[in-house]
């Protein structure tokens, strides 16, 4: 069976779930870094569609139209006594030297948003907060000015570098899950007298995350808040795990 009929049993089969248990180390991690692709789309969408947004809007605007400003040893100051804000192209700008505003406090006035802000440089995209320290970033105006045009030049580069290292962590939070979930295959195939080893168990929970990662897939693509989305999630895929082990033969050793 191929890896998209694979997905598509996945999504509501106990039965198929539990017939992958055998099949080789290989092709189940495949699965799992395949899945894990799938999830990151709408962040790497909506990730990709920030930086690019957001640094074009500040690079317009920086040494034009925002106050004077300068960023010196991870801090940012200005000679203004309150928050700036400005809509540039859609796009809501604020400078803060009194940190009065939050990365948190940006994102729950505007859905696009970039924000200079006292200790931190904020883009918000669909709702979806980054946040990033001044590191790499010093200079008043003209300095960030040009500093941002740099950027550009070299975007085509380092975003498909940044999108990489998010995915890989997004696969490692994927293959940890699956490994807890076989720690809970362990109990339910106590509970239910299946003789299933951890590595039949590690491969039916691998597939018994697709349920609840394509849902949440679909609600992140179309930026929808799912009440307590966490315990969903586990409850859907426990579930799954549960079912398949359940599917798997009685007292019998598996190679």
């Amino acid at each position: 069976m191929n890896i998209f009929k694979q997905l598509w049993v996945s999504l509501y089969s106990p039965k198929d779930i539990a017939s992958f248990q055998n099949q080789g180390i290989g092709k189940t991690i495949l699965y799992v870094f395949f899945v894990s692709l799938i999830a990151f789309l709408p962040s790497a969408y909506y990730f990709g569609t920030m930086m690019v947004d957001g640094i074009d809007a500040m690079h317009e605007t920086v040494s034009e139209d925002l106050p004077q400003f300068e960023i010196k040893n991870g801090t940012l100051t200005t000679e203004n006594g309150e928050p700036f804000a400005m809509n540039k192209n859609g796009y809501q700008i604020f400078v803060d030297g009194t940190g009065t505003l939050t990365a948190e406090k940006v994102a729950a006035k505007s859905d696009e948003a970039v924000a200079l802000l006292k200790s931190e440089l904020v883009f918000v995209s669909g709702g979806n907060v980054q946040s990033s320290p001044y590191s790499l970033l010093e200079g008043d105006n003209q300095e960030i000015s040009t500093w941002l045009d740099s950027v550009e030049s070299v975007l085509p580069i380092i975003l498909p570098l940044l999108l990489l290292i998010l995915y890989l962590f997004t696969a490692s939070g994927i293959f940890i899950k699956v490994t807890i979930l076989a720690a809970f295959g362990l109990l339910f195939k106590n509970a239910l007298g299946r003789s299933s080893s951890y590595r039949h168990l590690w491969r039916i929970g691998a597939y018994s995350i697709t349920l609840s990662t394509i849902f949440f897939t679909i609600m992140d693509s179309f930026q929808a808040t799912v009440p307590f989305a966490s315990f969903i999630s586990w409850f859907v895929t426990l579930m799954m795990l549960y079912l398949s082990i359940k599917e798997t033969p009685a007292n019998k050793k598996l190679d």
